[in-house]
């Protein structure tokens, strides 16, 4: 069908996506949900770093140290820790699901949201905890 100069031609809508369509809070939990566990995945060099630095000695205990000291590192640190937060979270909220509880919309969205508040309470926790240990709290 060709357009003629009597019949206009029709716009094409936008993509939903653009106007209409908006995440579920349990598509967001589950993408972050995989993103924390490749997040955890790569923080364990930093554990395998720390673990190889302690065997090394104190020369090479301290340049990890003074790596994850530094503010790039504490970002990577605080990254890290809210990941596992994150992911450990999320894991108990799938086992409830797991046991047929919490699957209705508004409860699933409810988990979610506390997911997200509780990781990163539990992450800033962490940080805090390990402040007052090292005495700079």
């Amino acid at each position: 069908m060709s357009n003629t100069p009597d019949t206009p031609a029709r716009e094409r809508p936008l993509s939903p996506f653009t106007s209409i369509y908006r995440w579920p809070v349990t598509m967001a939990t589950s993408i972050t949900h995989r993103i924390t566990g490749v997040g955890m995945a790569l923080g364990l060099i930093l554990v395998a770093w720390l673990v190889i630095a302690l065997a090394n000695g104190p020369g090479a205990y301290e340049t990890f140290t003074d790596a994850a000291q530094s503010p790039l590192g504490r970002l990577v640190l605080f990254g890290f820790a809210w990941a596992v937060s994150f992911h450990l979270f999320n894991g108990i909220r799938h086992l409830a699901w797991d046991m047929g509880f919490g699957f209705k919309l508004p409860t699933a969205s409810a988990t979610g949201i506390g997911v997200y508040v509780l990781s990163i309470l539990g992450a800033i926790g962490l940080f805090v905890l390990a402040y007052c240990k090292a005495g700079l709290l």
